[in-house]
């Protein structure tokens, strides 16, 4: 007589658990590829991204930041620093000299080049000020920050442009910065690693004027990020927070935590009330408590510690960068070296859910440059920039890209191996029924392997998933080629073929087609003789 196993997917990846300890969540991954958990439930086949307009802003120079900046675009490449509208038309805007009143677009690119050399992954920062698009600060860590701010709108040469090099203590070139409670606030220079200095109160580009200053840390300085009324300080091997900047006579630097250190600031992120960042030892947040002035720290990311592992441990040679998706309720991290391919380029995805953070990976982002931001009308917007100066917009269409060129998308799910409740039972598969919700025409492959693997026992042919029926509306269904009342939780049947004491599935495809979810599978099985 035939027996039921089934199981929803939920959990995400997992690495940290043993085959046996994965038989108490079999809704868990050992393979999660270029999926993304939904937190209402399953994994989605991520989206890929679209290029960006028609051209590179500085050759094939590598994007190192890129921020959205009203109506478009602040990108650094190169030695160099634009703003786009579009994509297909960058404007130089390191330019000396500028009219302390503003120059029009005739005079502005009329200015001679501010010469910046060296320059490093770019930290970008907003202040909102009065203005309508507010003012951009740069810091790279080569150069001294760098001011702009426009006003007008419509063509860039109905507007008015301001720029110019900020002076921190003299020659000092921080290389993070960060706005927080009207001041602009920048440290990690070279020659001052662990010092943070602030600009004066609502005057952002003067280090001199009232309310400035600067705070010596014991630590070096890795990161800055503003958070609800405290300005906190990532260092090496510590984590403080800087209270009451604005009152001369309260302002404190107390100790968050300090066996504890951040590994990028560019891996800093704030989601779900707290701070995620990358520490040796995982991706950590920053969770406030009751108490006034505590904190708890503690690992999100226990599930993929391998993973994380091998991030942190490389660090150095990598370029990290991160985003938030704020409708997905998702952090997003990659990291590449300066000689990765796109194919070789890896991240990881952690959705917000009721149970925490549940992870993925990524294969083929290459992002040395990410942001996610608002636009001037409120729309949340993504981008990323990769190593041959070509920008994208991130999570958008059906493909990757590298130097141009369309590529697939390969995902790939696999679940943990099942004994189906008796390890010592040798079962006869029958079929399958995998929910899945497809976003357009998809056909993946279906795959299943016996006893772990085992090569020495004879193992299904890989085949693809097929009549997978699109979801359809009442009303808009075709006689024929759509369910009436199409539901938007289809089961497709797959029949299976062979016997084991254990079985793991895999769905997998490597196309350009659409974005689809697995929300679940049902087993149909014979159990016979124990072993």
């Amino acid at each position: 007589m035939s027996q039921a196993f089934g199981f929803s997917c939920k959990g995400g990846l997992n690495t940290n658990l043993n085959q046996f300890e994965l038989l108490t969540t079999p809704g868990a991954a050992t393979e999660l590829q270029n999926f993304e958990v939904d937190s209402d439930g399953g994994y989605r086949r991520i989206n890929g991204y679209a290029a960006f307009g028609d051209a590179r802003p500085n050759s094939n120079n590598r994007i190192l930041g890129i921020a959205v900046y009203g109506d478009g675009l602040i990108v650094c490449s190169g030695t160099n620093i634009y703003f786009t509208l579009d994509g297909d038309t960058y404007l130089q805007i390191n330019r000396s000299s500028v009219s302390g009143s503003g120059d029009n677009y005739s005079t502005f690119t009329g200015r001679s080049t501010l010469t910046r050399t060296n320059q490093g992954q770019c930290s970008i920062s907003l202040f909102e000020g009065s203005t309508t698009y507010g003012e951009i600060f740069i810091c790279d860590g080569a150069n001294k920050p760098f001011y702009f701010k426009m006003t007008g709108s419509g063509a860039l040469t109905n507007r008015t442009y301001f720029a110019a090099e900020v002076a921190v203590d003299t020659d000092k070139t921080p290389s993070v910065g960060v706005i927080h409670d009207k001041h602009f606030v920048v440290g990690g220079a070279s020659a001052a690693s662990n010092t943070v200095y602030y600009s004066g109160t609502l005057d952002p580009d003067d280090f001199t004027s009232t309310g400035s200053g600067s705070i010596q840390l014991e630590d070096q300085i890795v990161g800055l990020k503003s958070f609800r009324n405290d300005l906190y300080i990532f260092c090496t091997n510590s984590i403080f927070k800087l209270s009451n900047i604005n009152n001369s006579s309260t302002i404190v630097v107390v100790p968050v935590a300090k066996n504890v250190g951040c590994l990028s600031h560019f891996s800093i992120q704030e989601i779900g009330g707290d701070l995620v960042f990358l520490a040796p030892d995982g991706i950590r947040s920053v969770a406030g408590t009751a108490r006034i002035g505590d904190v708890e720290l503690g690992s999100v990311s226990r599930q993929i510690q391998s993973v994380i592992s091998d991030i942190a441990s490389s660090a150095n040679s990598f370029i990290i960068t991160s985003c938030i998706l704020r409708t997905k309720a998702q952090y997003r991290l990659f990291y590449c070296t300066t000689a990765a391919s796109t194919a070789t380029s890896k991240g990881v995805i952690g959705t917000l859910t009721k149970n925490g953070f549940e992870w993925s990976e990524t294969l083929g982002i290459q992002a040395p440059a990410l942001t996610s931001g608002f636009n001037s009308d409120g729309i949340e917007k993504i981008f990323h920039g990769d190593n041959l100066g070509y920008i994208y917009t991130h999570d958008s269409g059906n493909s990757f890209f590298s130097d141009g060129t369309a590529l697939d998308i390969e995902s790939k799910y696999q679940t943990p191996n099942f004994d189906f409740g008796d390890a010592g039972t040798r079962k006869t598969l029958k079929y399958a029924k995998i929910s899945i919700t497809p976003e357009g025409s998809v056909e993946p492959s279906f795959r299943i392997r016996y006893d772990y693997e085992d090569n020495n026992i004879p193992q299904p042919t890989e085949t693809n998933i097929t009549n997978i029926l699109l979801p359809s509306l009442f009303g808009t269904g075709v006689f024929g080629t759509s369910q009436f009342g199409g539901s938007t939780d289809p089961m497709v049947r797959k029949t299976i073929t062979g016997s084991g004491h254990a079985a793991n599935f895999r769905i997998r495809s490597n196309d350009q087609k659409s974005a689809y979810a697995i929300n679940g599978m049902y087993i149909d099985y014979v159990p016979s003789g124990r072993r």
